[in-house]
């Protein structure tokens, strides 16, 4: 038995060649000085990218059963939930171990950081890491979109309004998300598609490419104050440095699968504990008891969205990112030699430390303040008297669906209501009839599409209320246009 075991091996062996490639890959050298200590510093990336595979094994155990449908996926996440055997569990692991990557994924590019270890000859090893980065991000968000509740379904109402506005191609990315101009049958099936194909085939491609340039550009020693890159000589150092380094297999290897196996430890027992997140409220963005926030990991760009005045929110919306990450993108080009110890680089230390305190106070600022926080606070506050008075039936049907739709918590009149969108007061001014339907319809900014919640008869008798919210003497929007096309 030993023996024919013994040939089995070796006849995959002589086809598959493993002794000259992957045990070649294991045992490839380190520096020494990653045996101490400060070596424990270098674990996050090896357990970001186990918790990837722990996402793609849970995830292909979850789409036997989810069903990306609008009209279903709710309701086969609460069958995952109740119905299958340790569903719940599955689903929990699935969480969980995407908010570890999350996590992890961080704290690894900001250890890079501040030891300078996106410096020569490492910059493009940095550069597909930010797109790991990205990527990750990616993945939370169409998983998010997947849970198909009330936060997901308003999260993807805001990341579609910005989308749409990006200049001239806007509205077809938006229809190319959806699957139409509003959120419908298509959108589920999309995001599905983008979380489960295209996404971690990205991740796996670009992962793929960043561990070939680990391996083949080495991994980065500790750094000492006063030891500089210097392009011209750091290569010819470094190879010195591997004369006496250690192999990455037994010693470096064990010590990433013993951190692995406590993250795992610490994602199984958080799953125990904590359970799956969701689904929380239905999708419906007419319930009343609903107060919808993004997951914690995009609460700060909500916050900083929601306390933007309304005049800067498309600035922020298309510049920042772009900003952002043509910084993280090409900062190695700019500073790729010199110091990489942090106790030289005091400016480096200050940016992560700004950048920590920015995202809890933003982070914190996200769960008390914007989208919507008071979602009842002005479902009581009637419509003011004036604004009804001498107003047709069907205008005062209008003024009852944007009461009844809880319009309110978002938008106020007379001053009164929620602060999340524009106040209504004399909305009249400045949309015609046209933009009005189309943005109780399709949505737009950080509103919501209502095509699926009112029939036509509502949404022309809102519409019709809307057109009378203007300064008595005041031309509206309608009759300016008008007016503009007899001139």
């Amino acid at each position: 038995m030993k023996q024919a075991i013994g040939k089995l091996l070796w006849w995959f062996e002589e086809r598959l060649e493993l002794r000259t490639s992957l045990w070649t890959v294991m045992r490839h050298p380190i520096p020494r000085d990653l045996r101490t200590q400060v070596g424990w510093l270098y674990v996050f990336g090896s357990t970001a990218m186990t918790l990837l595979v722990l996402q793609i094994v849970t995830g292909i155990g979850l789409g036997m059963v989810y069903v990306p449908s609008a009209g279903e996926a709710y309701e086969s996440l609460e069958h995952i939930n109740y119905n299958v055997e340790l569903g719940w569990m599955l689903r929990a692991i699935h969480n969980w171990s995407a908010n570890g990557m999350v996590v992890l994924v961080v704290v690894h590019m900001t250890q890079v950081f501040l030891m300078g270890a996106y410096k020569y000859p490492r910059e493009l090893t940095w550069m597909i890491g930010v797109v790991l980065f990205l990527l990750t991000l990616g993945m939370a968000f169409t998983g998010q979109v997947l849970r198909w509740d009330a936060d997901s379904y308003w999260g993807l109402g805001v990341g579609v309004a910005m989308v749409g506005r990006i200049p001239y191609i806007g509205p077809e990315l938006v229809e190319l998300m959806l699957g139409g101009p509003t959120v419908g049958a298509d959108t589920l099936s999309r995001f599905f598609a983008l979380h489960v194909f295209v996404m971690p085939g990205l991740l796996f491609a670009s992962l793929t490419v960043h561990l070939y340039l680990v391996i083949r550009k080495g991994i980065s020693e500790p750094p000492k104050p006063d030891e500089l890159v210097d392009p011209e000589t750091y290569v010819e150092k470094y190879e010195e440095k591997l004369k006496t380094g250690d192999p990455f297999f037994p010693d470096v290897f064990l010590r990433d699968a013993a951190f692995i196996g406590l993250t795992l430890l610490v994602i199984v027992g958080m799953s125990a504990i904590l359970g799956p997140d969701g689904p929380g409220a239905p999708p419906d963005p007419t319930l009343l008891a609903v107060e919808p926030l993004p997951d914690w990991y995009f609460l700060p760009a909500f916050a900083v969205l929601a306390l933007s005045p309304p005049s800067l929110e498309t600035g922020i919306i298309l510049i920042a990112p772009v900003i952002i990450v043509a910084i993280m993108f090409l900062f190695p080009v700019f500073a790729g030699k010199g110091q990489r110890s942090p106790r030289r680089r005091p400016v480096a230390v200050l940016i992560v430390i700004g950048c920590f305190l920015s995202y809890c106070v933003l982070w914190q600022l996200g769960v008390q303040e914007p989208w919507s926080p008071h979602m009842t606070a002005w479902s009581g506050v009637p419509v003011p008297t004036h604004m009804i008075k001498g107003r047709s039936p069907k205008e005062l049907q209008g003024a009852a669906i944007l009461q009844e739709k809880t319009c309110r918590n978002c938008h106020a009149l007379d001053g009164q209501g929620g602060q999340r969108g524009p106040d209504l007061t004399v909305v009249a001014t400045r949309l015609t009839r046209d933009q009005l339907i189309r943005q109780v319809v399709q949505g737009g900014g950080n509103m919501p599409a209502y095509g699926k919640e009112l029939n036509r008869f509502e949404v022309e008798a809102l519409v019709s209320f809307l057109e009378t919210l203007k300064p008595e003497g005041y031309a509206s929007a309608e009759a300016s246009v008008v007016t503009d096309r007899a001139d």
